[in-house]
């Protein structure tokens, strides 16, 4: 009897796939798909974040940067592989999409400020507008680049202080770069006394410039009037020296110009201002009390005529003074 039930359990089962053959065949062409296109995504996502990691580090980003933003595209692709298979053998991924999309959306409310700052950083990090050692203002905010990081960019300013400065904040605003030109500019004004002379206030500062090593001649110099101010005569002074000695030229251009000017007699004036006062007149107290003195006396003087002139005129009756 048992055998009988085991031959009859076992033409059942070679029924069962005799008759649901081309399902099975089905199924199995299917899986046998979703493995590959698994193992195809695997493979992209590999490729495609191994180059970038390496495309990013030859761009001479930082390493732990070009990590991060590989390892995400990496796992993005990875998902999304993932949910091309399950739809392949069958699986109903309206459900799956509908959820990461939910997660993704609560995750992006809720990190609002951070993923703005990464997308900033990535931004930063890939179009390269300052490199760590760079001085540069970010609205308001000067300082030597330290460190650029994923969130926030760090900086050193002049006094010492460390400044970190969130990197949505920084794309939001203009950068200026003041490190990425290898010369710069200087930009002064001279002011002199209205009696100097001057061509002689132009020799003597242009003297000054020819002289210094650290002016770029070739890029020229400029020393003009530029304004005739309230109490001087104001040169505008231009002249090209590299970047590292734009601050220490600038500081030797004006003391110099001091002495040669002062030994040369020509005043630099202080600020003056010409004031005209007008005083009006006013009454003393004595005249004006003889004034409401006489202005009362005239007013009793002008009632009494008028009470004498109306008790003159006869009454129109009687013809007897009223």
């Amino acid at each position: 009897m048992e055998d009988i039930d085991v031959v009859d359990k076992i033409n059942h089962a070679g029924n069962w796939l005799v008759n649901n053959q081309q399902l099975l065949i089905h199924y199995a062409v299917n899986i046998v798909a979703a493995i590959i296109i698994l193992f195809i995504g695997l493979l992209v996502a590999r490729i495609i974040a191994r180059t970038l990691n390496r495309m990013m580090k030859a761009r001479h980003i930082d390493a732990t940067v070009a990590d991060f933003v590989s390892a995400i595209l990496r796992y993005g692709i990875v998902i999304f592989t993932l949910i091309a298979a399950l739809n392949r053998i069958g699986v109903q991924t309206a459900s799956v999409i509908a959820v990461i999309g939910a997660a993704g959306l609560a995750i992006g409310l809720a990190l609002q400020g951070s993923l703005s700052n990464f997308a900033a950083g990535v931004l930063l990090v890939t179009f390269r507008h300052f490199h760590a050692g760079d001085y540069v203002d970010f609205a308001g905010t000067s300082g030597t680049v330290l460190v650029v990081q994923i969130f926030s960019t760090t900086l050193k300013t002049y006094d010492g202080k460390i400044v970190v400065v969130p990197n949505s904040k920084i794309l939001s605003g203009n950068i200026t770069n003041f490190s990425q030109e290898p010369n710069r500019l200087i930009d002064t004004i001279i002011s002199v006394s209205y009696d100097a002379d001057i061509d002689e206030v132009k020799k003597i500062i242009t003297d000054i410039l020819v002289a210094d090593s650290r002016v770029i001649q070739d890029m020229g110099l400029t020393v003009r009037l530029n304004a005739l101010g309230p109490s001087s005569l104001d040169f505008m002074v231009r002249a090209w020296v590299p970047r590292s000695d734009q601050q220490n030229a600038t500081f030797d251009l004006l003391e110099k110009a001091k002495v040669a000017l002062d030994a040369h007699n020509i005043g630099i004036p202080y600020p003056q201002m010409d004031v005209h006062l007008y005083r009006t007149p006013k009454p003393q107290p004595e005249q004006e009390q003889q004034s409401a003195t006489a202005a009362t006396s005239s007013d009793a003087s002008r009632d009494a005529e008028e009470s004498q002139q109306v008790q003159s005129q006869p009454d129109a009756d009687t013809g007897k003074p009223a």
